[in-house]
């Protein structure tokens, strides 16, 4: 049996903030795969699999599409599409002993389910000149190709071999694959595949050859990728062969872990767990809860950090309220509105709350206070812990939240501010680090932070 289920995220488009309704098929798995899948003693522990070894079941056909374009048809025309595109995978599609084949031509085999953070097992085999790859919600792609002079491709850096980003921008991490893995012709190759939101690993035939790169959006490169999407095996030049495909769904202590990874090492943990050494200001409006520092109700002055920084990154994780608001203080004076004062507030905010229905773009999770919108829907549900990296080199400024680049600024370019407020420190240099206030029980823990030197 095969439902309809819907997500849905906000995007900040040219009409402004818009709610995007993303509508797909969501499989109720059926006990026979299981069944096979759990007798076979190669499956590894967490996995289930997304090929049942006997049919199509689970999967639908896509070709390269734009899913927000897709999720916009009105819902005959949508149906419609899809049954035409559903019509094209007996053509080019078959299954034979357990293998999925195709002629390298047709739709793309689709999952009907959405994935948000993931790891995959795919195993492939394919022939000279052929050009393939695995959408990863629904973007292309991690590509597989005809590695060979032979293939015609090298141009293009088929040289370098398979399993990089191969949409990233050029010159963009993970766009060429980190070493040469591919097996020879005839030999099934074996892919790995871990993605965090856009923090994305790939190992092929056992070796790394994509390291915690951001997947870049291919259809819409000014945003990040969808909170959630489809994963597609990506087909044309030759036949290629698939089995073996499995997921196992991360956690979120798991992914903050792989995200924590991702920032990379040389960071310095300012805030021990239990008490408030090393920090100053209004440690009477704060409390010290499980190993983690929250708001009071009703208190809300700025708690900060005793150093003062310039160019720095900061690691942490925070857990909102119910339309809990809270903010990232940048280079404080020590005194004042952080908004203002500070070289900027980074909003901490349950935006997507009711409450927050009709605030400037301005003042979303991630945004620089009164100046620069961050993009938003890549809040986990509240009560949740996220994970944000923030990095603050010069004028510029940084915010990867969940794995999703949600903010890339330059606050000295900025010349219209909410309100027509301005922002008397948003030039400044350096200063302290910390926490806004604003009289919610917001929680932060595991901060540290990493100094860039001069």
């Amino acid at each position: 049996m095969q439902l309809f289920s819907e997500t849905s995220f906000i995007i900040d488009g040219p009409k402004g903030r818009e709610n995007v309704r993303f509508r797909c098929l969501t499989l109720l798995i059926a006990l026979l795969p299981a069944a096979v899948w759990a007798a076979d003693p190669e499956l590894p522990a967490g996995f289930r699999p997304l090929f049942n070894g006997q049919d199509f079941t689970g999967w639908h056909g896509m070709p390269h599409f734009d899913p927000v374009v897709l999720n916009a048809m009105p819902e005959e025309e949508r149906a419609a599409q899809l049954k035409k595109w559903n019509d094209d995978i007996p053509l080019h599609w078959k299954v034979e002993n357990g293998v999925i084949i195709n002629d390298g031509s047709g739709v793309y085999l689709t999952t009907d389910e959405s994935f948000s953070d993931y790891e995959l097992l795919v195993d492939y085999k394919m022939l000279p000149k052929g050009d393939s790859g695995i959408y990863l919600k629904n973007n292309p792609q991690v590509q597989i190709w005809d590695y060979t002079e032979a293939g015609g491709k090298w141009k293009l850096g088929a040289d370098k071999g398979s399993g990089g980003l191969w949409n990233n921008s050029p010159g963009a991490p993970g766009k060429d694959p980190l070493v040469l893995a591919d097996r020879p012709f005839g030999e099934w190759n074996s892919l790995r595949i871990i993605q965090v939101g856009a923090r994305t690993s790939v190992w092929l035939n056992g070796q790394l050859v994509v390291d915690h790169a951001l997947m870049e959006n291919y259809f819409h490169r000014d945003r990040p990728l969808l909170p959630s999407g489809q994963i597609q095996l990506q087909t044309h030049g030759s036949e290629i062969q698939w089995r073996n495909i499995a997921l196992r769904e991360i956690g979120t202590e798991e992914a903050n872990d792989f995200l924590r990874a991702a920032a990379g090492t040389g960071f310095q943990s300012i805030f021990n767990g239990k008490d408030f050494t090393g920090w100053q200001g209004a440690t009477e409006s704060y409390e010290i809860i499980d190993g983690a520092i929250r708001g009071k109700v009703g208190k809300g002055d700025v708690l900060f950090t005793a150093k003062e920084y310039g160019d720095f990154d900061v690691a942490l994780e925070f857990k909102l309220p119910p339309a809990g608001n809270n903010g990232l203080a940048i280079r404080y004076p020590g005194e004042g509105n952080a908004a203002y004062g500070a070289m900027c507030e980074l909003q901490v905010l349950d935006s997507e709350h009711e409450k927050y229905a009709h605030i400037d773009p301005r003042q979303a999770h991630g945004s620089v206070y009164g100046m620069v919108p961050a993009a938003r829907g890549y809040l986990r549900p509240t009560g949740t812990w996220n994970f944000e990296y923030v990095r603050v080199h010069g004028p510029r400024i940084t915010v990867e939240l969940n794995g999703f680049q949600i903010l890339d600024a330059d606050v000295s370019k900025v010349t219209e501010f909410m309100a027509n407020s301005p922002h008397p420190g948003k030039d400044r240099t350096s200063g302290y680090f910390g926490f806004a206030g604003h009289q919610d029980p917001v929680e932060f823990r595991q901060i540290e932070i990493r100094e860039e030197t001069p």
